[in-house]
């Protein structure tokens, strides 16, 4: 290859919806703009977003690809790039997988932080499988998705894309996306032509930057990196991930696409020297390499500087199309070059896209895609408080509901950031589901009483009145990541100024949690008349809602659960199924307690003298329609396990997530409060008991040392197992002493 063909092969500069036209006849077209871009190179590397449809590309159903046209429109591409390339070489075409194909008909699934309330890994991975299946039948083949990011500040507008604030939870939801995303491989050691590899994003710590303002700085000390943010990167990694994503943030004063510590030493160095021995693609995000000019002075020597620290693939930068003057310029070795460029080959090989640059597999069945959605958005839903017992609903005592709130009749708020535009009548909202799931004779009555935000409270004397003379009020409240055209983009996609209902996303972060000021007003209003309320919060962080709290009858959040969503919703209020959703995150009081997580450093927590330090609902915490009762923890199997019997003492049938939680006693590193290690779902009729059992191996057991190795250290640690944090610090522990 030529050093210009190389150059080519590390970059991703276009936007793939600027590569072709719909015309008036339907059919696609390719542009000058794609037509210039391989023959700057004599080929492409890779193209991003060929397939994405949102507010930013300005793509929808008259201008872009659905289910049907996907494919054609890939190969049309394909076979364009293939012509310009000397060799031969096809694209490789990367795709948004968040939750869900971001593609005109692909399946919305609920978005990570309702993942991570489901603790359902297996349930996950089937859905994963899914929409890889999906992006492979629309002619696209790497899934960027997020996974690595830990919600250690709900203000952070990116915090529905976290799976929690636990690093434990985070590691068993990554790997499961990688098992059902690219699956088993062929005996030549490629992927199944309905699997994707995935980019894993974002590597590492960008869940952490200062006051939960996006691609600010991380203030992480090497211990709380290893301990907190780098265990779902090394589940993913050891689970065979294709690739990762070099993250916007920087790392004690290193930006992540420059760190070659991280990236080449911890990612891709050998188990002598501490490293994972990853082997794969290394992704720098969206204008990350062109930002390190700030240091090092232009656009050339930041690409030269990216490309020695690690980084195999730009996205969108102009300063990696400099590599070749970089070379030139003695600024990077063409032997660093070339390794970037056989990753880059050994995935596309990996695709077979020598041998088959254009197949596409079956579109998988829609309708297994909503059930998917509709089980995931399920799990997720999280029962906080029933304190006067009105869930689930009684038709005997209730032939009346008034269904309320900006979020009652709209699925647009319930589909999370990164999302493409949906065809009217998909999905359902919660006061559709209840129409349609409510015995027949149920009175409902609707009233929205507000917007998502603002000021405006004219619509609550409606709303006041409909929960007055019904038997209960379901108040849905809560916030939105939906874009429309009026938003304003950031070069990289994120939102420069929001469009009014906007209030959480990427670039969307925000100094209160609280909800709008229009919204609380309902709220108070709502409850105040002395009908039963329940309130339902449809939310992409977990908001301060004390009052909910205090005045509902019931407290239930979905966060964003998918275009299905208020079916779920809907079937739980009604009893047709019990809610099984944890907290995947601590639910804080207010913004004044943050940060506020259960696995805090086992010091002298100590408390605030106008405010309560401990969060308002807890890490794992989570009702059903039943009770249960939890023995003492027993060691067996010369501390090899851990058993403790489990019964349902009430009157229905239920899930629990038994949750065991490790907490160090006497260890060579200070230790924090409680670190979750192992859970397991365990369903119960009504008055059955189940014995179940945890391993305690290197997994439950080990610790980040004085060197920063993750190894079991000798001591004693108490093992305690609960249905929640809370619940685990209150919980008869078992000591088990360890020995090397």
């Amino acid at each position: 290859m030529t050093l210009r063909e190389k150059v080519g092969q590390l970059n991703q500069r276009m936007y793939g919806w600027d590569a072709y036209r719909r015309r008036p006849d339907g059919e696609f077209e390719l542009t000058e703009a794609l037509y210039e871009e391989t023959d700057r190179f004599e080929g492409l590397g890779a193209l991003y977003g060929l397939l994405r449809a949102d507010a930013w590309s300005g793509v929808d159903h008259s201008t872009g690809a659905d289910a049907q046209a996907g494919p054609a429109l890939a190969h049309l591409v394909q076979r364009h790039v293939l012509e310009r390339s000397r060799l031969g070489i096809p694209a490789l075409f990367v795709e948004e997988v968040p939750h869900g194909l971001m593609a005109l008909d692909g399946t919305v699934l609920p978005v990570n932080l309702a993942v991570g309330a489901t603790w359902d890994p297996d349930l996950y991975e089937r859905a994963a499988s899914h929409a890889a299946a999906e992006l492979r039948a629309r002619g696209g083949h790497l899934a960027l998705v997020s996974a690595l990011d830990i919600a250690r500040d709900p203000r952070w507008g990116r915090t529905e894309e976290c799976f929690g604030e636990d690093p434990y939870l985070a590691a068993r939801l990554t790997e499961a996306l990688v098992r059902g995303a690219q699956g088993d491989m062929d005996e030549q050691g490629r992927f199944f032509p309905d699997k994707a590899p995935v980019v894993l994003k974002h590597f590492a710590g960008q869940g952490a930057t200062v006051g939960g303002r996006n691609s600010a700085e991380s203030e992480l000390g090497p211990r709380e990196l290893h301990e907190i943010h780098l265990p779902a990167a090394r589940a993913g990694v050891r689970a065979g991930a294709a690739a990762v994503m070099a993250a916007y943030n920087e790392v004690d004063g290193i930006p992540c696409s420059a760190n070659g510590r991280l990236l080449n030493g911890l990612l891709r160095g050998g188990g002598d020297r501490g490293g994972w021995g990853f082997e794969g693609l290394v992704m720098a995000d969206g204008l990350a390499v062109d930002r390190l000019a700030r240091i090092t002075g232009d656009k050339v020597s930041a690409g030269a500087l990216a490309l020695n620290s690690g980084v195999d693939l730009s996205l969108w930068d102009e300063g990696f199309t400099h590599l070749a003057e970089a070379v030139e310029r003695g600024l990077v070795k063409e032997s660093v070059l070339d390794a970037a460029v056989s990753r880059v080959l050994t995935l596309k090989f990996r695709l077979g896209l020598f041998e088959h640059p254009c197949t596409a597999p079956e579109l998988p069945s829609a309708e297994e895609g909503r059930s998917l959605s509709t089980a995931l958005a399920r799990s997720a839903v999280t029962l906080l408080h029933d304190k006067a017992g009105v869930l689930p609903v009684d038709p005997a005592r209730v032939s009346r509901m008034a269904v309320i709130g900006p979020h009652s009749a709209t699925t647009a708020h319930q589909l999370g950031d990164y999302t493409a535009p949906q065809r009217p009548g998909t999905g359902a909202s919660v006061l559709a589901a209840l129409n349609r799931l409510a015995l027949p004779g149920t009175e409902i009555r609707h009233a929205p009483g507000c917007t998502l935000t603002g000021g405006d409270l004219s619509g609550i004397p409606e709303a006041v009145a409909a929960a007055a003379a019904s038997d209960l009020a379901v108040l849905v409240l809560g916030g939105s990541s939906a874009r429309t055209p009026d938003t304003e983009f950031d070069a990289n996609g994120a939102a420069r100024t929001v469009v009014s209902e906007m209030t959480c996303g990427e670039g969307v972060d925000l100094a209160d949690l609280r909800l709008g000021r229009a919204q609380h007003a309902l709220l108070d209003a709502v409850t105040a008349t002395g009908t039963p309320t329940v309130v339902v919060l449809i939310q992409g962080r977990p908001h301060a809602v004390p009052e909910a709290a205090e005045h509902a009858a019931a407290l239930l959040t979905a966060w964003y659960p998918g275009p299905w969503g208020g079916e779920a919703i809907a079937e739980i209020l009604l009893g047709h199924t019990a809610p099984t959703g944890r907290l995947p995150v601590s639910v804080p009081r207010s913004a004044a307690q943050l940060p506020v997580y259960y696995n805090h450093k086992d010091t002298e927590y100590g408390s605030y003298v106008d405010e309560d330090a401990e969060p308002l609902y807890s890490f794992g915490q989570g009702l059903t329609y039943t009770t249960f009762a939890y023995g003492v923890p027993n060691i067996v199997d010369d501390g090899a396990s851990c058993e403790v019997e489990i019964t349902n003492t009430g009157q229905r049938a239920g899930r629990s997530v038994a949750q065991l939680y490790i907490r160090p006693l006497r260890t060579t590193v200070w230790p924090r409060t409680l670190e979750l290690r192992a859970f397991q779902g365990v369903d119960l009729a009504p008055g059955e008991s189940r014995t179940v059992a945890f391993t305690l191996g290197t997994e439950q057991l080990a610790q980040v040392d004085g060197a920063l190795e993750r190894v079991v250290l000798p001591g004693s640690v108490e093992i305690r197992v609960a249905e929640s944090a809370r619940g685990a610090l209150g919980a008869v522990p078992v000591v088990l002493g360890v020995t090397v």
